[in-house]
Parts: structure tokens; C-alpha cells; sequence
């Protein structure tokens, strides 16, 4: 049966690292939501409130194609931010629909080690978006811890 694959941490824990190798697995697919902003929406997206807004656009239209890749056994890795509250919401809209098992992949790193990471990503310049210790700090202010209680099988994944 298809599994679903979601990713929650901090920018720079390791979430891309960590879906791009669990997309080696056969007949999985990988769905990245930088990859589509950037291509999409990149010029566009200026502020945090831009992102949320383009985000949920492109949630909204990959939902039926991600109901329709778990409903043909397909596993799916999703390279999105389970951070927030809303943001799970969508991941858990996704699970009910598609009654396949998943697994919320918990990256716990430290901001100070996620900071210095971010700091050598944006030096290399490959990333699609650059971000900076502010923008870093406004977003992890939003970030919620997943619970036992919201229904997920958390996977922590230490530094």
C-alpha cells in the first residue's frame, strides 16, 4: 500500500536531504514545494505573507493529484513544511482522504545549528530561495512542535 511521507523542522534541518533520499525508494515519487514556488511564484514571493498565500494555491491544485498518485500505490514524499498548525491540517486532509499509512518525519535540530547551515546555503547559492537570519527567526517564531494528539506517526530524527 502507498505511503505518504511528510517532513516537519526548521529551514535548513535537513528536510530536502531527508526526502531526497527517501524518494529512492521504488515507485515513489518526490513533490517539492520549493522547487514549484520557485518556478512558479519566485520573483512574486516577497514577503512571509506571500508565501502562505502561493503555498496554499499550490496545495490546493496538487491535493487531487496526490489523492490520485496514493490511490495508484504510489509512494508520495512531500517536501513541504509540516511546521504549523494549518500547514498539518492540509497533511492530515490528505491522509484521511486517502486512508494510506504516513509517516511525519520530525527533524529536531537545534536553531543554531540550522542557522549556520543557512549561512553556508546561502554562500553556495544553489538553494532556490535565499534566506536571511531575520526572514529565519520571523518563520521559527510560527513553528509548532507536532503532538501525539493531532494523529500523526511522528518519526523524531536527531542531529
Amino acid at each position: 500500500m502507498a505511503h505518504l511521507h511528510m517532513v516537519c523542522g526548521l529551514i535548513c534541518a535537513g528536510k530536502s536531504t531527508l526526502c531526497a533520499s527517501l524518494s529512492e525508494q521504488p515507485n515513489t515519487v518526490l513533490i517539492s514545494e520549493d522547487t514549484w514556488l520557485s518556478a512558479l511564484y519566485g520573483p512574486e514571493m516577497e514577503t512571509i505573507a506571500d508565501y502562505v498565500t502561493y503555498s496554499q494555491r499550490l496545495q490546493t491544485i496538487l491535493t487531487p493529484h496526490i489523492q490520485h498518485l496514493l490511490g495508484a500505490d504510489i509512494n508520495v514524499v512531500l517536501d513541504f513544511p509540516a511546521n504549523t498548525l494549518p500547514q498539518r491540517a492540509w497533511f492530515r486532509d490528505l491522509i484521511d482522504r486517502s486512508g494510506r499509512p504516513h509517516t511525519l518525519h520530525l527533524l529536531d535540530v537545534p536553531a543554531d545549528v540550522c542557522k549556520q547551515r543557512l549561512s553556508a546555503r546561502n554562500s553556495q547559492g544553489t538553494h532556490a530561495f535565499s534566506v536571511t537570519e531575520r526572514q529565519f527567526d520571523l518563520i521559527s517564531a510560527h513553528f509548532i512542535r507536532p503532538t501525539a494528539n493531532e494523529g500523526f506517526k511522528i518519526q523524531p530524527h536527531l542531529p
